[in-house]
Formats: structure tokens, sequence, C-alpha cells
């Protein structure tokens, strides 16, 4: 019997300090109270998050469906915080772990109210908007916005590692100060770094191109993608992606071609030298019918200059010059409407009896070196 009443002695003290001085009892209450909120994190997304979805697709706006599926995920997070916290209030832990687990506790709490405001910086993003219309500014271009969530996310996550960094009494602070000892060689590197950010926020507040513009600068021509803190990213007309320094753009000269209002077509159109000057007034006004009396052409003087004259005798022809615009700045148009000039010019230089002029060269021979060659008759 003694020997009984000491195996169950040792039974009971393995069962309470079993686990790192821990009661496996109290190991598995807490494990219990973890499951508990897990279950009741389910039922949490299952009914209030669906239900709160299911509000906000009815609204008009998404911006109160984009705030949902942004704090959807942090909301959830916190079932997994109380838990844990929960479960460590259950057992009697030994001071150096109860020490670890605060810290874990309030680390992840700072983790969820960092993360929840990282990703609610696109819903909120309409805030810029209004901030500036307060200060009499006009509301910003979606690349702008994007540009200030870009750098505000990066603020937010700045400020997060160190919040938490402190938590675990890591000191932010001598470790900053410390990175003076370096700073001339930080200084050197970053040279570059600091050149392509403020071209970056030039570019911004300049409105020098926005993302979807056509721009032709810094020796590349194309379509704007992405317009990041340290570069932008262009994708050429072969769908090849270059990405190039904001410094670089910022510091040339950059053509804008989204900016167009109208496209321009210019060309020289030569007549054969045999033409008459009835013929060549009767092509100046043929086109000049075409063009003026023509939806496709912008003709306002007041918005653009056209010209349809002959212009000079060339080598070879009559050149009539043709300056114009079109109302379209669409490439794909523009073209169509070049096409439909193009058989047009064909048409008036043909129904007015000329044509085309191509280069050519005549050659007169006053005397043969050989003398005059003998004629044969013809009936032989």
């Amino acid at each position: 019997m003694d020997s009984m009443a000491g195996l169950w002695a040792e039974v009971a003290s393995v069962w309470q300090t079993a686990v790192f001085g821990i009661g496996v009892g109290q190991v598995l209450l807490a494990l219990a109270t973890f499951l508990l909120f897990l279950l009741l994190r389910r039922v949490f997304t299952r009914v209030v998050l669906a239900t709160l979805s299911g509000i906000t697709r009815r609204t008009k706006t998404s911006f109160d469906d984009e705030l949902i599926a942004a704090l959807e995920q942090p909301l959830r997070f916190v079932f997994i915080i109380i838990g844990l916290y929960a479960a460590t209030q259950v057992v009697e832990l030994p001071a150096q772990i109860e020490l670890l687990s605060t810290r874990l506790v309030r680390s992840l709490i700072a983790f969820t109210l960092f993360w929840t405001l990282y990703r609610c910086v696109n819903p909120l993003s309409f805030l810029i908007d209004e901030a500036f219309g307060v200060f009499g500014h006009s509301a910003l271009g979606d690349s702008l916005k994007e540009f200030v969530a870009k750098l505000a996310r990066f603020i937010i996550v700045c400020v997060g590692v160190v919040a938490i960094l402190e938590e675990w009494q890591f000191n932010v602070g001598a470790v900053l100060g410390g990175l003076g000892l370096v700073g001339m060689a930080v200084a050197f590197g970053a040279q570059s770094l600091m050149a392509n950010l403020f071209a970056g926020v030039t570019i911004f507040l300049d409105n020098i191109f926005v993302k979807g513009d056509w721009i032709k600068g810094g020796g590349i021509e194309g379509t704007v993608e992405e317009i990041g803190f340290r570069t932008t990213k262009v994708r050429q007309f072969d769908k090849a992606l270059i990405t190039i320094p904001n410094a670089k753009l910022a510091g040339d000269a950059v053509i804008n071609f989204s900016l167009m209002t109208n496209r321009r077509i210019y060309w020289k159109i030569g007549i054969v030298y045999g033409a008459t000057e009835g013929q060549l007034r009767q092509i100046v006004n043929g086109i000049k019918d075409h063009i003026f009396n023509n939806d496709d052409f912008e003709v306002d003087p007041a918005k653009v200059t056209t010209l349809i004259n002959v212009d000079s005798f060339n080598d070879s022809s009559i050149d009539i010059m043709l300056y114009c615009f079109t109302a379209t700045t669409s490439w794909v148009e523009w073209m169509r409407v070049k096409e439909d000039l193009a058989f047009a010019l064909k048409r008036i230089v043909e129904e007015a009896g000329s044509s085309f002029a191509f280069p050519s060269t005549s050659i007169y021979v006053e005397t043969l070196p050989f003398g005059t060659p003998e004629l044969f008759p013809a009936g032989e």
C-alpha cells in the first residue's frame, strides 16, 4: 500500500509540474480555452462578417466593401490574440515564461494595430483628396494618390517594426545613434536613392505624366505602367518592360503624347511638271474640300493651323504642302483617317488629269563622240 501511495504521489507530481513546471490539467485547460476562441472566430466570420458584407454590397459606394475586406483578416486575428491571452491567464506560469508571454501578446497587439492601418490605406485613400480640398487644392490624380498611399504604408511599416522591437526591450534609439558612425558611407551610398526619390516627388507634383500616359524621354518611349519611389516602369510598344530611374526622367526632356489635343499630318505631295496651272488649282481645291468638309479633321483656326498650298518646285516635281490636324488623338483612328486621305488624294489627282511625280533624271545629248550613226533604210 505504501508503494502504491508513493506511485500515486509521483503521478500527481508529474500531473502538476510536467510541462515546464505547469500542470498537465492547466495545459489542457489553456488549450481548451484557446480552441474555444478559435471556434468563436469561425462563428464571427460566418455570421458577423458575412452579414456586414451583405449589407455593404447593397450600398451604392464601394468604399464600405473595400473597408470590410481590409478589416476582415485583422478582426479574425484578434480572436487568436484574445485566445492566447486568455490561455495564459488560466494557468500559473513561471515568472520568466509569463514575461515572455506578456511581451508576445503585446507584440501581437501592436502588429494587429499596424496591420489594420496598413490594410486600410487603400480604402481611405479618398481622404487624401478631401484633405487637399480643405487647403484649396484640386483633387489629386490616381497616380499621386497611389504614391502617397505607398509612402503611408512605408511609414506604417517602419513605425510598426519600431513599436514591436520596443516591446522586446530593443533599444532602437541606440542603434540609430550608432548608425551615425557610418553616416558618411551611408550618405554617399544613398545619394542616388535620394535623388530618385525627390525626382519621383517632382514628377507627381509637376504632373509631368501619370500612369497610362504615352511618353518619350530618357532614351525610351512607351506607356507608363507604374511610378515608384525610385523608378518608373514603362512598357515599350514591342511589349518590353523598361525600368528607368526617376532622376533620369525628371532631368530629361519628356514628351507626353497623351496630352496631345490633336494629331498632325504633314505631307509633301509631288505632282508632275507637266501639270497645268488649272490642274494644280483643281488639286489644291479638291484637297481643301476634303479636309474642311470632313469631321475627321480639326479646322478651327483658334485651335490649329491648316495649310494646303503649292509650296515649291522640286527637282522632279511641283510640291503641294499638306499641313493639317485630325480631330482624334487615337493612333488607330489616326491611321484610318490618314488612309482615307491617301485614297482621296489619289482620286483628286487622277480626276484633275494629272499624276504623282517620282524621282527621275533626263539626259540631253548634244553631240555623240563617234559622229552621226549610219541610218539603215526602213525597207531593208
